[in-house]
Order: structure tokens, then sequence, then C-alpha cells
């Protein structure tokens, strides 16, 4: 957890400290009549409008930032919010008016999230405004939602030669370590003894070994929660080799590890009272003499077979065995984040993560909680009669959907069919990127559905660990 003063975020106020004022749309005249001549002055001669999600300083009578006003966009209430660290001059901020502790905790949130850079590989300069933790903000809440976001994005932006699978590894066990949790990573030909032969096959084309990660928390007799991430951290396409513009995203294939990573890391610090286990199959679909071709016959964990329709299509075959093993441990809720489709994209853009659920009481409190935390999610369909696109001549199930059409419905499905019924499931068909900047979203790596997905976990698991240990 970061400290209370990181993410442009200030304990007290400053000497320099200037008045900030959020306001809504309805509320621009109201405002403007309140204030000194200068400032009305000021609206005239800049054509203030009190546009929503706009913001702008105003001068004091030396000419310098008096203070800024920001206008709440009431659609997306904490993201307009977040652009204010960039957006309004540098300096210390502290809100005015009587804000409360939703709408403090909404701009604390937004302003952590929109101070975040990438520097990784080279240092930013660029200085961003500061905001006094606002009164009544749940400082918790907003950090633990900061930092976890930050964690996703800086995992998903390092490009794949830094960000491999022993690399996203090492990431999980500093996760752990962190938390005390256990962190178990079964590497290369260990997979096919310990029975992972779907990862292992993936992977094994990779000078990189591939792996499974394993991590456990909490409580041995609390609700068991279950996470699994696909961890592709690059995705040639394999023999079905992708285009050059197709391929160069593919650091971001490993989003959905990211997420559960994320994700995971909410859990552990808020010491939510439930045994948590988190499955990544870490691997590259890479090309060498001994990658899958296509048309050939995997075994998967369940001890079913897998026909590789298509080497592209190799997320759902890792995800196979981890989700198997998840199963038999007949958790009270399995979850799992997946950069796994173009179609989910086709069907619901880039900026909303696809979301498919077997239980409709779950997938509506997604969705409840989605809105409330400006998290964005719909649901789509596990529609029973595409099943059949899933099948194969030659094996229990194809990667490869007979259908071009629905393919994100038939991703699901074929994931589906590895986890028990009786268990409560949720899967996530994610971009994990931003195409486009906006205010508190850089252009780059992106939690999608995570801050959902943690409320949903948060009110359905709300108490806190009692117990210290972790076994």
């Amino acid at each position: 957890m970061a400290k209370s003063n990181s993410y442009n975020l200030l304990a007290r106020p400053t000497a320099g400290t200037r008045r900030l004022d959020i306001i809504s749309p309805e509320g621009a005249d109201a405002w403007l009549d309140d204030c000194p001549l200068p400032v009305k002055a000021w609206a005239k001669d800049t054509g203030f409008k009190g546009v929503a999600g706009s913001a702008a300083v105003w001068p004091d009578p030396s000419g310098r930032v008096g203070g800024a006003v920001a206008i709440v966009d009431p659609a997306e209430p904490m993201w307009s919010m977040a652009g204010l660290p960039r957006a309004l001059a540098p300096g210390d901020y502290q809100a005015g008016g009587d804000l409360d502790a939703d709408q403090a905790t909404r701009l604390a949130t937004g302003w952590a999230l929109g101070g975040y850079v990438f520097d990784r590989y080279r240092p930013v300069s660029q200085k961003f405004a500061r905001l006094v933790w606002p009164r009544r903000s749940d400082r918790k809440a907003a950090l633990r939602a900061a930092a976890a976001t930050y964690l996703v994005r800086d995992l998903v932006n390092t490009p794949a030669g830094d960000m491999g699978p022993p690399e996203l590894a090492a990431a999980a066990r500093r996760l752990a370590r962190t938390y005390k949790a256990r962190c178990e990573v079964i590497v290369g030909d260990t997979l096919l003894k310990k029975g992972y032969p779907a990862i292992h096959a993936i992977g094994r084309a990779a000078d990189k070994a591939p792996r499974l990660i394993d991590i456990r928390w909490g409580r041995a007799g609390a609700p068991r929660v279950t996470l699994v991430g696909k961890g592709v951290c690059f995705d040639t396409g394999g023999l079905d080799l992708k285009s050059a513009g197709n391929m160069k995203l593919m650091k971001k294939d490993m989003g959905g590890a990211a997420h559960v990573l994320g994700l995971a890391q909410m859990i552990m610090d808020t010491g939510l009272d439930v045994r948590l286990r988190v499955l990544i199959p870490a691997v590259e679909n890479s090309i060498s003499g001994n990658a899958v071709y296509p048309l050939d016959v995997v075994a998967g964990r369940s001890g079913r077979t897998i026909e590789i329709g298509h080497t592209d299509a190799e997320g759902r075959v890792v995800l196979s065995d981890a989700l198997t093993e998840a199963s038999r441990e007949n958790p009270d809720l399995l979850i799992d984040f997946a950069t796994l489709t173009g179609a989910a994209r086709v069907a619901l853009g880039t900026e909303i993560a696809a979301m498919f659920a077997n239980r409709d009481d779950t997938a509506g409190l997604l969705l409840s909680t989605s809105s409330e935390v400006e998290d964005p999610v719909w649901r789509l369909p596990l529609w029973p009669p595409y099943k059949d696109n899933n099948k194969s001549t030659v094996a229990d199930i194809s990667n490869e959907p007979s259908s071009s059409f629905g393919g994100a419905i038939s991703a699901a499905l074929f994931l589906e069919s590895f986890v028990e019924s009786a268990i409560d499931w949720v899967h996530f068909d994610v971009m994990a990127w931003n195409t486009r900047a906006r205010p508190g979203r850089p252009k780059g790596g992106e939690a999608m559905g995570m801050r959902a997905t943690f409320e949903l976990i948060r009110r359905r698991y709300g108490g806190e660990r009692k117990a210290k240990d972790n076994e």
C-alpha cells in the first residue's frame, strides 16, 4: 500500500493551497453569483460556461492563480475529477464546500488515478496539481483502488522482453511476500509431471519456459474465492502467425494475469475473510521446431482432448488447465480474466469489459457495482446452442469455433466446459488497454472490471480476517 502522501494527495494544506470548488453543471450559475466581482469578470471575459467535465483556474488580484473550479460530469463523476491533476495549474488545492463521503472518496480516487505515468524507461518531468485529502473521504479505499490499478497498468505496459513468464512470476512472488501469502510456481517439464499438459503444450516453443503461478492466502475455513488470469506474456499467434499490426500490442496479452494480481492485492490489503487462490498460466505463444501444429490434439488436465484448430486461439487452451484445477476445490466463487477475443471488442468496443456469468444474481450484482464505481462491464450470454461451434470430429473439443460469428460467446462456452456446473463462475473478456487517452485513463494498459469485481466480493464476503495465519 502506498503512503498517504503519494498519488499527488496531501495530508494537510500547505501555505500556498488554493480553493477548489466542485460543482454540478446546474450549479454553475449559482456558483458565479456567489463569486467576487473579479471572478465574475474573469468568467465573462473567458467565456466560462460550466460545461460538464470541464475545469478552470481563476486569477487573484495579483494575476496569479487564486483558485479553481471543476464541473462534475453526472455520467462519470469520478473520472471527470481524474483529469484535474493534469488539467489544473501545478500547485496545491483543497476542495471547498461540503462534499459528502461518497463525493469526497470519488474525488480522491479519481485524483489518485489521474496522476499515473509509466516512467520505467524514461523520467517524466511533468508536474501535477496536488490535492489535500478531502474531508470525509475513505483514504484506504481510494489508495487501495489506485495502487491496484497502477499495478495492472505497470504490468501491462511493460514490454514482453521485460515481462515474460519468469518476470510475471517474480511480480506474483513479490505480491505474495507483501501479504504473507504462499506462492508456488510450477515450471517447464514439471508441468507435465504435475498434470498440466495444455499449459506446457502452448508454452513449450518459447525460450522462457511456461509455468503455472499458484498463490494461496487466507483462513482455511473461509469462503473460497479463486481467481484465474490468462498470462500469455507475448502472442505471436504461433504457427498461424499474426500480422505485424496485430502482433504489435501483444505484450498486453497477459492483461488477465495483471487483473487478477491487482484484484488479489485489493482483497488481501482489505483483509477480507476469504480463502483466496490465484492461478495464472504464464506462457509465451512462440514459434520453433517444437511448436504446436494446427490440428494437433492436446491433452488437458481434465482428461479431455483439445484439437488445436488455430494456434492463435491459445489463451482458452492454457486457461482450460487452470480452470480445471480451480474447479477441483469447488470454490464458492470462481472468476477469470482474459484478453481472449477480438469478437468481444467488436461487440462492445474497447472500453467496456465483456462479462459472462452462469448465475443471474452474480451477474446482476456485478452490473450494479460496475455502475456504482464507474468501472463499465456488460453481460453477454452463455448461449447453449452455440456449444456446437466448439465441436471437433477427432477430439473432445476444438479451440477454433466452426462459425466466425459470436466468437466471444463460443470462447466463453469453451471455458465453461472446464468449470463444474455447480460453481458460481464469472468470465471477463477484456481489452486491458486504452486505445485513446481520456481523463484519468492514459493510453496504454488499463484495469477493466477489476474494481467492480472487488466491490462484488467485498459485499458478499465483507468480513475481515481475525486470524493472522494463512495456512
